[in-house]
This record gives C-alpha cells, structure tokens and sequence, in this order.
C-alpha cells in the first residue's frame, strides 16, 4: 500500500460548513435537483457576474451542453488548446465536431495564443473554446475581438478560474448569442466574458464538491435551452411537479440526464462562501513560490506577476531541457512530495492520433512546455514552511 506524501498536490479543505449543509438535505428527505440548486446557481451567477448560471453533475456535462446548446454538429469545427484536460477537446466530439488544436502563448503565458485562433478559423468554425490554464484568464479582449470579426460563438473552459479576473479595455461582450455585442470595460470574472462559461467543480479544484459543474451565461434563450438539455429534453421537473406546478411534461428535444444532486449543491453553496479566502490564500503562496523559485537555476516561472488577477489554482514550472522530469517526480516521491504533470498534449494521445485528427498536427510550443510541465503542491492550507520544503527538496533533486 503506497504512504500518503507529507505534502499532498491538493488538500481538500472541508469544515463544519460543508457537513451541516449537507446534514440539512438529508433531513429534507429532497436530493435531486431542487431548492438548494437553484439557490446555488443564483448565488454563483451573482458571484461571477452572469445573468445566469445552470448546475450540472460535472464540468464535462457544463462543456458539452455549452457547445450542444448552441447547435454545434457534424459539419462544424471548434478551436481549442491542446494543452488542457482531454474533456476540453472531448466535448467537441460528444456534439459530432471537429476539435482544431491552437498553439499556446509561449513558456510565460501557457493560455491559447489569440493570433494562433485567427489562423485556425475556416468557413466551418463555430466556435472558440478557451481554457483559462492554472486560473490565469487568456487574453480575451483578443479573443473576443476576433469572435465578433468572425461572428463565433466564445466558450470558456473556466475550470480552474473560479474567482479569478480579467481586465477587458475597449473589449466586447456578448449580450446573446451571436450578439448583439456591448462594449465592456474594466475587470471582469472569468466565465462571463464569453457567450457561455464552464466550470468543474471537481475535488482539486478551488471550488470542490466532489463532481459537479455549472454553466453561466448573459443569454435567457440560451439558459432556458440548457435547463432543458440537462434533464432529458423535458418541460418540466420532478421538484416543479413535486410542488404541484405541473403535473406532466413533454419532450421537446433529445436531451441527457446531467443533473446535479442536492448534496453536490449545498457543498457549493458552502465553499463558495469560503472561495474568496481560499483564493488569496492561494496568491499568498503563489508568490512566495515564486520568489523562492526564481532563486532555483533553470527553473522557468509562468505567469510570474500574474498573481493578483488569478484563481491560483496549481503551481506550474518549466524543469531545464537537461532535467530528467520523470527522475524528479520520483525523487520528490521519496521526499513525501506529491507532484503532477499539467498536461500531456491533447493531439498526442493514441485516440485522438489514431481516430480523430485527419493529419499530423504539430505545436511547438505547446509540445516543448509540455516536456518540461512540473506541477507542484499548492492548496490553501498550505504553510509557508512547506512551500520553502518543497523548492528545497526541487532544487537537490535537480542538482542530484
């Protein structure tokens, strides 16, 4: 049986909060999608700046019915970062797409680079999918600049952003979908500058219910299509039915069941009171890494000043060319330090190699940071003390 490391990647950081708001659903005998649900999703949509804001059961549900809700097909293509997780790219598929893998900004800047997007647009792109890595938002005014050039719909894959800003100067925001488009200034919270944004709330992420996701938007139209498509296509729902507001429904459209529980909501209502601290807690540490870091020899720091405006969700280094990664992860191992790799590229894997891309495709950006990828532990109960341990123990592991 392998030790737990003395200093894990994540650490849930659960209290008396998240047990009696869970306490308080299991004595309303009520778990299925109900009260507290919506009592989540109306406080997250004001906690991030939406309109409005559906639950679902997790953060790839929240991707594909953020592309499926806006008729996404087979005749279409959707531009993503290859690296991210693979159910960025998977919720393409799900709709019958084409993913169109863009390159990154470089070894500072690890978010979709806007010129590489411009490129990529054909007749047949519906979409731009960005993905806000480690909580640091792309550079949207760009991005949503060429949507509205372009006429695209702009998805953001916010999972590791909750809380996290972007200033938009002279930037656009999308009202509904498509347009009509208003001119949005200063900071906004990612997830809200696109047409749709997506979240996860997975354990490691800042905001953690175990699973669960939720999609945000300005859109009513859309929003109402989403609660629709979350809960099998149908008009009306087991709580609504419960209360005696309808007694049957219809079927309007083939929908799927990606509903959250009740459980999963009254955990995001207690951690989402608690978000804003995790966060700074997690710059605090954010910085104190890369101080400590810029000290260790041939060590690159992404998103170094960046701090302020982040989620801060995983600490992310560039190991030196020389540097044997799967040698250092092995060592930090026998330190009690736990370490991960944020991401292997998307368009190397066999599958998507083998079944999905129809030539070879080559990024080398994405492909050179992606050798050298070390993630190191960061959570908010994180000490000073063990963010000076681990740099310690990373620094001899590359000497050694």
């Amino acid at each position: 049986m392998t030790s737990q490391p003395d200093i894990p990647l994540f650490d849930l950081p659960y209290g008396p909060e998240e047990e009696e708001a869970v306490r308080r659903v299991l004595e309303s005998k009520w778990l299925t999608l109900g009260p507290v649900t919506e009592e989540f999703e109306a406080a997250f949509a004001a906690y991030v700046g939406s309109k409005h804001a559906v639950a679902v059961c997790n953060g790839t549900a929240a991707l594909h019915l953020a592309l499926a809700v806006v008729g996404t097909g087979p005749e279409d293509e959707v531009i993503v970062p290859s690296l991210t997780f693979v159910a960025t790219a998977n919720a393409v598929l799900y709709c019958g797409a084409a993913p169109v893998f863009a390159d990154i900004t470089g070894e500072h800047d690890l978010t979709i680079l806007p010129g590489e997007i411009e490129r990529k647009i054909t007749d047949r792109t519906k979409a731009i999918l960005v993905m806000h890595y480690g909580g640091y938002a792309c550079d949207m005014a760009r991005i949503m600049e060429t949507a509205e050039r372009h006429k695209l719909f702009v998805m953001e894959d916010a999972a590791h952003a909750p809380g996290a800003v972007c200033a938009m100067p002279q930037a656009s925001c999308p009202t509904e979908a498509r347009g009509p488009w208003s001119v949005v200034h200063g900071p906004r919270r990612c997830g809200s500058l696109g047409n749709l944004g997506c979240f996860s709330f997975f354990s490691n992420k800042n905001l953690a219910t175990g699973e669960g996701g939720m999609v945000v938007t300005n859109d009513g139209e859309l929003a109402a299509r989403l609660r629709t498509l979350r809960s099998h296509g149908m008009t009306t729902l087991t709580w609504q039915r419960h209360q005696g507001h309808a007694f049957s429904y219809d079927v309007t459209q083939l929908g799927y069941n990606y509903r959250p529980s009740e459980i999963t909501s009254a955990l995001g209502l207690a951690q989402l009171r608690k978000l804003e601290g995790f966060n700074a807690s997690r710059r605090r540490l954010t910085r104190v890494y890369h101080q400590r870091l810029a000290e260790v020899p041939g060590v690159t720091l992404p998103f170094v000043g960046r701090e302020a405006e982040s989620a801060c969700h995983i600490l992310p280094v560039l190991l030196p060319e020389s540097a044997d990664r799967a040698k250092v992860m092995a060592g930090l191992r026998e330190d009690g330090i736990q370490t991960s790799i944020h991401y292997p590229p998307i368009h190397q894997f066999s599958f998507y190699r083998e079944h999905v891309l129809r030539e070879p495709v080559h990024l080398p950006l994405t492909e050179s940071v992606a050798q050298r990828e070390l993630t190191l532990p960061l959570f908010p109960t994180m000490t000073e003390e063990q963010v000076e341990r681990v740099v310690e123990r990373l620094r001899a592991r590359l000497v050694g």
